[in-house]
Order: structure tokens, then sequence, then C-alpha cells
């Protein structure tokens, strides 16, 4: 597409991030360019066509990115070049953003690391492991959006973006002082991270579960509430049709640390296996999710009263459960001004950490501390006790509980399989 005469570069950002590097130039409208690098020393020279800056390179701050100085000079008259002096060589790679809530056009420009390995080094795991197979859990949090997607915007101006990225720090605290857990964050600064590296991500830290965080929105300020979604059978169909499809996703482990290869297997041996894994991690899915929920319904209003399901690509990992939680409606004033402080992020934080060891002491990981505590438990216990909370089913308690929905109702002398907030159901251990 032809650009229009006289398009200007207003402005510039940039975003480091562990492993690329984005630089965005705000422009008029759509900008004909071209790109190429050169090394000794190395360089990236963008050539836009008839455009002229109206911005000043030298203001930008450059630290933590391979840039070291930004040049630009007029060219064949009307078209403009701008050279990006490097500390090290990149991968470039450019497309153009149409305007949203907060930008106008924009020309996005990732160099990526071509040593690849700052997300690698950033990404090896620290993990608690004794002789007596107590690890920790391992929980990955993900702050939805980042950088130059500053996801929805509240009716203030409230950006969520900013909005999880504070709460994803929390939740981390939170589950770090927790004994028998470790978390980890796809990002820890204000910076994009592309939907398939954050599952990427996950799987190199062995993720036991990966927890995605947004603040939902509508065209209208009336919705309002927390929701949490597990993957959908629609994209778990999608997905496994994907990693068969692509060769290199072979040689990954499914089934988690020590899991299965499907290298080498036929396309028939390997579906089923993955479908086996898949079917695992949705169920496994719903029910940390049905925990969170809970736990949720009791220090904010719910959206939906169950786990939705919908086939987000961040949720799509078919060996490592995922679910994404939607702290609440940030196109709502008063859910915005309550997402905005942090005594509000810190009752869900907790309620989300409570949500997830509840459901990890009732279904601990082999190998970890917890299972280690569970089998070892000397309390002599047979039967527990549980309180229905809003958006229970006593299939979704017998789930949670690793029990049937029977034996739930023949233990409690139940004629039907409808229970009631506030009804206390006897659970017999396993």
């Amino acid at each position: 597409m032809q650009a229009q005469a006289g398009t200007q570069v207003e402005g510039v950002r940039i975003w480091p991030a562990p492993d690329h590097t984005r630089l965005v130039l705000d422009t008029e409208g759509e900008v004909e360019h071209k790109m190429f690098a050169l090394s000794n020393p190395s360089r990236l020279v963008i050539d836009l066509k008839d455009t002229r800056l109206k911005t000043d390179f030298s203001k930008i701050d450059l630290s933590g990115s391979p840039v070291q100085r930004i040049r630009s000079a007029p060219r064949n008259g009307s078209d403009l070049r701008v050279v990006l002096d490097l500390a090290s060589s990149i991968k470039p790679r450019s497309f153009q953003l149409k305007p949203n809530q907060q930008y106008g056009h924009r020309l996005v420009v990732d160099m990526i690391d071509e040593d690849g390995g700052r997300l690698d080094k950033a990404a090896r795991p620290t993990v608690t492991h004794d002789s007596d197979g107590k690890r920790d859990v391992i929980v990955v949090i993900d702050a939805g959006h980042g950088g130059e997607d500053p996801g929805a915007i509240g009716p203030r101006g409230t950006r969520e973006k900013d909005v999880v990225l504070k709460m994803a720090h929390i939740l981390k605290d939170m589950i770090d002082k927790k004994q028998g857990y470790t978390a980890k964050l796809t990002r820890t600064g204000d910076y994009y991270i592309g939907l398939r590296n954050r599952t990427i991500l996950a799987r190199k830290y062995n993720a036991d579960l990966f927890v995605s965080v947004h603040a939902d929105a509508f065209r209208t300020p009336q919705p309002k509430g927390a929701s949490v979604f597990a993957l959908s059978q629609r994209g778990a169909t999608s997905e496994t049709a994907r990693w068969l499809a692509k060769t290199e996703n072979r040689s990954d482990l499914i089934g988690g640390t020590g899991g299965l290869s499907l290298d080498g297997r036929d396309d028939m041996l390997a579906g089923v296996l993955l479908d086996l894994s898949m079917t695992a991690s949705i169920n496994a899915s719903l029910g940390v999710g049905s925990s969170v929920l809970g736990e949720l319904g009791g220090v904010a209003r719910l959206h939906k009263s169950g786990v939705e399901q919908a086939a987000f690509a961040v949720l799509k990992s078919p060996d490592i459960p995922s679910i994404l939680v939607e702290a609440g409606f940030i196109s709502n004033p008063q859910e915005e001004k309550n997402l905005a402080t942090d005594w509000y992020r810190r009752k869900l934080a907790g309620a989300i950490m409570q949500g997830i060891d509840e459901y990890f002491r009732k279904t601990p990981p082999p190998g970890t501390l917890l299972a280690w505590q569970k089998r070892n438990r000397q309390d002599g216990s047979r039967i527990s006790q549980y309180k229905v909370r809003r958006g229970d089913t006593l299939s979704g308690v017998a789930r949670k509980n690793q029990t049937s929905v029977s034996e739930l109702m023949q233990f409690n002398d139940l004629r039907d399989d409808r229970v009631m907030v506030g009804q206390t159901i006897r659970i017999p251990s396993s």
C-alpha cells in the first residue's frame, strides 16, 4: 500500500525484553519502508519513503537495549533514513500497526537477539530439589499484554498491562512465601512477549501450572465480575493438529518433566498420546480453575458462576494445566477504580493463591514436597468436609477432591446431584 504524501514520524518508543528489543515509530499514516542490516560495526538501516522526521531521537532512553545510538538524515529529497548503531548483531523484523485506544499508526521494528540465549538464560528453572523427591510445585504467572500492547483501557485511563503486571508480582511473592512452591513470571517488566513464547517459557520452567492474568473489557460499562477460563475442546482439537503438523514439536516432551516424546512415533500413536495428554491437562485446568473461582467468589463479584472454556492461545499447552483469570472488567468504572488499588489486587492475588494451594494440597504432583506431606500425614482423618460456595456443582466438588459424584451422593445420602450454597459435603478420603 502506498503511503500518503508527506508522512511524518511523530514519536518513538523502545521496549527492551529478554529475547528482543522492540522499536516503535509513531507515524501519521501507513509508511512504505525497507530495512537491511550491516556488520562491522553492527547497524540496522531503515529507509522510509516520502517521510519527514518530527521527533527527537536523542531524547529516547536506550538503556537495556542493544541500540547504542539512533541517527537520521533526509535521503533522495523526500525520504528519511534512520540508522541504529548496535552493540551486537540482531535479526530484524518489521510490521505496521493500525491505531488503537492509545496510539495512532505505528511502524514496529523487532530486533531479535541472534544468540537466542537471553530468553533461554532467563528461563533456567530454579527448582528446589532434594534426594527424597520433595521438589517445589512450579507456578508460572503470565501478566497479559505489555509494551506496545496496553490491553484494555478503562474510562479513567487505567491500562490492563500495568494492573496485571502489578498483580502478577504480588501473586509471585505470595506463592514464593508458601512452603513447597516456587513462582516464575513470563514477563517482569513493561515489554511484550508473543503468546506462543509465553507457553514455551512455562515449559522451560517445568511448570506444574500456568496462570495468565488479565482484566476484561466490554463496549458498555455495565458488565463486571471476575472470571476463570480453561481451554475448550475445540481449542484442544486445533492445537493437537498443530502439534502433529509441526515436526519440530515432535521432540518436545508431553506430560511434564520426565514425560513422553512424540519423536519417532507414527501420526496415529502420536495423536492418541496428544489427545490423552490434552484431556488430562484440561481436566486438571478445570479442577484448579474451580478452586480458584471458588476463592475469588469470597472476595469479589463473579461474572459467571462456573469455569468458562475458550480457545485462548496461552491456554493451549498440551502438557501443562493452564488457566486464564480475568480479574474484573476494567471497562466498569467501579472495578477499574478497585483494580487500580494495591489492596484490591492483594485481595484477588490472595484468593488465587488459596485456590491454587487448595487444589495442589488435594492433588499434588508426584515427587513434590506436597505429595510427600500428603503421603506422610499423621492426622489419621478418614473424612474431610467441604462447604459449598457460590458457583459450585457436585461434579466440580468431586473433581477437586479426586472422587466421583455417585460416591459423594452415597456418602452424603443425596437423592440427586443438586447442592446449595452453605451446604456441608462430607468427603471420603481417597
